[in-house]
């Protein structure tokens, strides 16, 4: 009878001490729920959070943005389009950024971008007026461009800075960060799941693409290295290159050339001549939509009174246009990993024999963003058209 008693006890003992878990578990899971709720509610109330921009400016954002406008920082407009797969929200873009719309892939794929308004921009300056009645939820302007700060925030807009050269122009990094900055402030949209998975996924393509390419040319000798000169803008009257701070710099040294104005060091765009170019004799040219300069305007001499004949990237044929995707593929964007393949390979055909420009180009935008792209847009990727550089800057 006592042994019995004492198993009885002990059994008692072990279901008190169970039950007394169960309930503490319990209560630390109804805690929890009940905090994560506090939290989104507080979100809710709130209805603002803040996002600290790449001008180091603590932003108070709506949690709910219907109205987007993007000022001077012109490849954004693209950005977005692609990672919410519409471009309803874009209610203003800069000309610049609406004369590339209109000759690329993005007004194919996204034709309401067409409906975004670009009065209220003149040049670089904004029209407060015209841009208030656009009613913005959120204005993206250049980070560096501290008189439109001024002006945004004067007028009561939120506005949140954005860098292009924050990081050395190295287009990889900075749309890695511009796409960590896009998820900060759309964290409350409906579509954030989509957009932090199209950016995990484009910025890893983007990381094994080059060092790919880094991979395949380490072993080239400086003599054996390609050296390049870009022309940015070109005109009858300027002709602007990229020195050693800007986006050239970084192309060219991803893909293992050299770029001959890299003792240039202004930062941004550096004015040159003709007279340069023929002592740097550079042996392929590469020509940005930020002009509507074509190959065929150099082999022909068909601008100015320039005479190019002499330049071996001239006698070569080797002179080329940048691909034109969803924005002009000089600066960081959404075409960045395929521009990396296209230059690789036009470069170093030998070296990238294996790549399939036309491949790559369909399975990145049917995988990453789930576009699928016909024969005839591929093509026009890498035959842009000319009108695509016709900017402010023209």
């Amino acid at each position: 009878m006592k042994k019995l008693l004492s198993v009885i006890l002990v059994l008692s003992m072990c279901i008190i001490l169970i039950s007394c878990a169960n309930t503490t578990q319990n209560v630390e899971t109804v805690a929890e729920v009940a905090e994560a709720t506090e939290e989104t509610q507080t979100a809710e109330i709130a209805e603002t959070h803040i996002v600290v921009d790449h001008g180091g400016n603590e932003v108070e954002v709506p949690n709910k943005i219907e109205r987007i406008v993007v000022t001077d920082i012109f490849p954004i407009p693209a950005v977005l389009s692609v990672f919410f797969n519409s471009a309803d929200k874009i209610v203003g873009i800069a000309p610049t950024s609406m004369s590339a719309a209109k000759n690329s892939l993005l007004s194919k794929i996204y034709p309401e971008i067409l409906n975004a308004n670009a009065d209220f921009m003149n040049g670089n300056v904004i029209n407060v007026e015209e841009l208030m009645k656009l009613n913005p939820d959120v204005v993206f302007y250049s980070e560096n461009n501290n008189e439109q700060k001024e002006v945004l925030t004067k007028a009561g807009f939120c506005a949140i800075g954005i860098s292009a050269n924050g990081w050395h122009y190295d287009c990889i990094e900075t749309l890695n960060h511009w796409l960590q900055t896009l998820t900060e402030v759309f964290k409350y949209s409906d579509d954030i799941s989509i957009l932090t998975e199209r950016s995990d996924k484009a910025q890893k393509m983007s990381n094994e693409i080059y060092d790919m390419i880094k991979e395949r040319v380490s072993k080239l000798s400086k003599e054996e290295k390609k050296r390049v000169f870009f022309l940015f803008q070109y005109n009858d009257s300027i002709m602007l290159t990229s020195g050693k701070n800007f986006f050239g710099e970084w192309w060219a040294e991803a893909v293992g050339c050299i770029n001959v104005a890299e003792e240039l060091e202004k930062d941004n765009s550096v004015a040159t001549n003709l007279e340069q170019v023929y002592a740097w004799n550079p042996d392929m040219i590469f020509i940005t939509n930020f002009t509507t300069a074509l190959p065929n305007d150099l082999y022909e001499n068909t601008i100015g009174n320039y005479d190019w004949s002499e330049v071996k990237a001239v006698k070569d044929r080797e002179v080329y246009k940048l691909p034109l995707g969803m924005y002009r593929t000089y600066t960081p964007g959404i075409d960045t990993p395929i521009t990396l393949l296209w230059f690789a390979k036009t470069a170093y055909p030998g070296l990238f024999s294996d790549v399939d420009l036309v491949k790559e180009t369909r399975e990145y935008y049917k995988n990453i963003f789930d576009v699928d792209l016909t024969d005839d847009e591929i093509k026009s990727i890498f035959n842009p058209d000319a009108n695509a550089g016709r900017t402010y800057f023209n």
